[in-house]
């Protein structure tokens, strides 16, 4: 098949600068889900109907496997399939899809799909429609059926009597079209109505004059033929999509403190026994191995955590990697390139960047690691610093197993401390230090017998 997506809309009621096709539901565009979407159903051509900010999409979209179209003017639904026809191929049916209907399932698509291709046998063929059926249809177009229950024609909403305006099937938008056909019947598109405009909704009209079967098919729920064209719409459409991500990790085993207080901003992979507090945010590719807890408030992004491994409250995870049976946090950070052993502890306030942190090795509070290779069963006393930066460049530190590190003490890049070296509280190591040694900066420590301490004058 051929899938043409229009996504050409300017998206004013959006009140944005961004078109409304690369609005993010759960962190990717709308049209990106879409495209996701329609990749799964394999089509031998895909392509894009761009419009409005349309060098923004080409750009932020633009793949081997996507073909874009050009629609100058926005002249309505048939005019848009019109700029699609030079880039698909006349053979082989047209699938219709909307930029800004990010939740269709391919399940359903299929399920169209199949109900035209049941035609091929008997007569012209068919034309296919996804329709949906409504508590409340307002303002949509109505499926009319004749007395055998085939689709006689669709009607508006303005232009529906009493009698059809209480039709609750309605038309989604979503159509498969017959190839050979279809250019002649765009061509023959009309375009007196209000709007002034060509709707693909008129095509049907033809193909039934012209012999063609019209089918149906319907969604397993409604919110898949929910579109955005404003800001409270796309709130909707994204608690809709967290609350179905929710609800397949649950189905899975995993388990979440509230539903309704998660957010899952690309693929979350979780092992048996995950646990995850409220309001917390997965983004990219993250991974969670077995037994793994997290906290209420993390954010985690880009991101393979191994079994056992504890994550308290607000710590954040950017880029990195951590072993099994870790503790991190709470408000703890892991920067891109971080890379944490078996049973590293890494604490509240404590900042990890580019560097190795070997097993069993403990940094719980106030601390900063940045570029640098960190041994096993290493102590990180509060405040410690790698001084990885002289202003231009980064440099690496580089420290031993069984190195103890005393609180307050700064580490000037590059240097190499050595296996189990200790470092006294206060020192600053700007020479590299051999392994085993105790190493301080030397002070005198002076006494004042008598001092009095400054009191607080009286205003």
């Amino acid at each position: 098949m051929n899938i043409v997506i229009l996504a050409a809309g300017a998206g004013t009621r959006m009140h944005s600068a961004l078109p409304k096709v690369l609005h993010p539901l759960a962190g990717r565009p709308l049209l990106s889900h879409v495209i996701d979407t329609a990749r799964s159903l394999g089509p031998t051509r895909l392509v894009v109907v761009i419009g409005h900010g349309g060098e923004a999409v080409r750009a932020a979209l633009a793949a081997p496997d996507v073909q874009f179209a050009e629609q100058r003017e926005r002249l309505g639904t048939g005019h848009a399939l019109q700029q699609a026809l030079p880039f698909i191929d006349p053979g082989a049916p047209t699938l219709v899809l909307y930029g800004d209907v990010p939740l269709t399932r391919a399940g359903t698509l299929r399920r169209l799909a199949d109900a035209v291709a049941g035609g091929a046998k008997d007569g012209k063929g068919r034309y296919g429609l996804l329709t949906v059926t409504l508590d409340d249809p307002t303002g949509y177009g109505r499926i009319v059926r004749d007395a055998a229950g085939k689709v006689a024609r669709i009607v508006e909403q303005k232009d529906a009597s009493a009698a059809e305006r209480e039709i609750a099937e309605v038309n989604t938008g979503i159509v498969m079209v017959p190839g050979a056909p279809l250019a002649g019947w765009l061509a023959a598109l009309k375009n007196e109505n209000a709007q002034g405009e060509f709707y693909l909704t008129d095509v049907v009209a033809q193909a039934k004059a012209d012999g063609f079967e019209i089918v149906t098919a319907q969604p397993d729920a409604v919110w898949e033929t929910l579109g955005v064209n404003s800001k409270p719409q796309l709130a909707e459409l994204e608690r809709i999509y967290q609350r179905n991500t929710a609800d397949a990790l649950l189905a899975a085993g995993v388990t979440l403190a509230d539903p309704a207080r998660l957010d899952v901003r690309g693929t979350l992979t979780c092992a048996r026994d995950v646990s995850i507090d409220v309001n917390c945010v997965f983004e990219g590719e993250v991974t969670l191995g077995e037994n793994v807890s997290i906290g209420p408030n993390c954010v985690i992004r880009h991101a393979t955590i191994g079994a056992g491994t504890r994550v308290d409250a607000y710590t954040h995870i950017e880029g990195a990697t951590v072993g099994a049976h870790a503790v991190l946090g709470p408000y703890a950070r892991l920067r891109p390139g971080a890379a944490l052993a078996d049973e590293v502890h890494v604490g509240n306030f404590v900042e990890v960047k580019n560097s190795v942190i070997g097993q069993g090795s403990k940094a719980n509070h106030l601390t900063y690691v940045g570029d640098a290779d960190v041994g096993a069963r290493v102590n990180l006393g509060a405040g410690t610093i790698t001084c990885n930066y002289d202003g231009v460049n980064k440099h690496r530190t580089v420290i031993g197993d069984d190195v103890f590190v005393g609180s307050d003490t700064q580490l000037v890049a590059p240097v190499r401390v050595g296996r189990g070296a200790t470092i006294a509280a206060g020192t600053t190591i700007w020479k590299d230090v051999n392994d085993g040694v105790l190493v301080l900066n030397d002070r005198k420590q002076t006494e004042k017998p008598g001092y009095v301490r400054p009191t607080k004058k009286k205003r």
